[in-house]
C-alpha cells in the first residue's frame, strides 16, 4: 500500500487481516482526538460530567490554531457541543476547552491521556498535546491506534453517533466531517482523520456490514486522495476475504 503504516482488523473475530509497518512511529495528528474523546466519555460514564455540563471558553482555547469549531473567549458551550466540534470539525479549540474543564490545564489532561495509553498497552505512543497539534516527541503507531480505537468503540459505542455525523452547525458556521467514506461507502460510520506536515494524511475508519465490523488504520499517505483510495481498497479487500471471494488481502492490494 502507498502509505507509511497500516493495519486492518475484523472486530468481531478480533483477527488482524492485514498489516504493514504497523509499529512504525508516526505523529498522530488529529487521531489524538480519539483519546481526548475517550476520556470525555469515560468521565460521562463515571458521572463526573454530563453531555449538558456547561464549559466556559478560555482565551487559550479560543486562540488555539489549526482546525477549529470557531469558539470565542467567554462562550458557554455544552460538553455535547464540544464532542461534535471535536468529531466533526476536528476542533483543536474544543479539545483545549474540554481539557481545561476536566483537568484544570491541557498539561494535566495530557498526563491523563498518557496514563490511559499505558493501560491500553499503547507502548509506542506518547501524547504531548490534547489535539494532535505538532509537538516534539509526540508519536504513535498503526498498531497502537488500532488498540485505542477498538477499545474506544467497544467501551463507548455511542461515540459513533458523533463520528458519523457529516456536518454540524455552530453559530453561523457549518462544520463538515472530512472522513472520505461517510455517505460514500456502504456501512461506513466513523472514525477520525488527521493531518500534519510531519505525519502526512492519517485516518482511522470503521465500517459495519451485516454481522461484520472492520476497523482500519492508515498512517502517512502523501495526499488526502491517496488516503481515501488506499482506505477503500483495504476495506474492499477485507470484506472480500470475509466473504471468501479472495484468500489473502495482499493479493488485492
Amino acid at each position: 500500500m502507498n502509505v507509511r503504516g497500516a493495519i486492518l482488523m475484523d472486530l468481531d473475530s478480533v483477527k488482524v487481516l492485514y498489516k504493514q509497518n504497523e509499529n512504525k512511529r508516526i505523529p498522530p495528528a488529529s487521531l489524538t482526538k480519539i483519546m481526548t474523546m475517550y476520556l470525555v466519555f469515560d468521565a460521562i460514564k463515571a458521572k463526573k460530567i454530563s453531555l449538558d455540563t456547561k464549559v466556559k471558553i478560555s482565551r487559550k482555547a479560543a486562540c488555539t490554531g489549526g482546525s477549529s469549531m470557531h469558539l470565542k473567549k467567554g462562550d458557554i458551550v455544552t460538553v455535547k457541543q464540544l464532542l461534535y466540534g471535536m468529531a466533526v470539525a476536528s476542533g483543536n479549540d474544543a479539545c483545549v476547552a474540554i481539557a481545561e474543564h476536566m483537568a484544570g490545564s491541557e498539561k494535566k489532561f495530557v498526563r491523563l491521556m498518557n496514563e490511559k495509553a499505558r493501560r491500553l498497552k499503547m507502548n509506542h505512543t506518547v501524547f504531548k498535546t490534547c489535539n494532535g497539534l505538532p509537538a516534539k516527541g509526540q508519536y504513535t503507531t498503526a498498531n497502537d491506534m488500532l488498540a485505542l480505537s477498538r477499545n474506544y468503540i467497544m467501551t463507548h459505542p455511542e461515540c459513533l453517533t458523533y463520528h458519523n455525523t457529516k456536518q454540524y452547525a455552530y453559530r453561523d458556521y457549518v462544520l463538515r466531517n472530512k472522513n472520505p467514506l461517510l455517505g460514500r461507502y456502504q456501512g461506513a460510520d466513523g472514525l477520525k482523520t488527521g493531518w500534519t506536515r510531519a505525519s502526512g494524511y492519517n485516518i482511522v475508519s470503521t465500517v459495519r456490514r451485516g454481522g461484520t465490523r472492520l476497523l482500519a488504520v492508515i498512517l502517512g499517505a502523501n495526499t488526502d486522495t491517496i488516503r481515501a483510495k488506499e482506505l477503500k481498497k483495504l476495506m474492499d479487500a477485507g470484506f472480500a476475504v470475509k466473504s471468501h471471494k479472495i484468500a489473502k488481502i495482499s493479493k488485492a492490494l
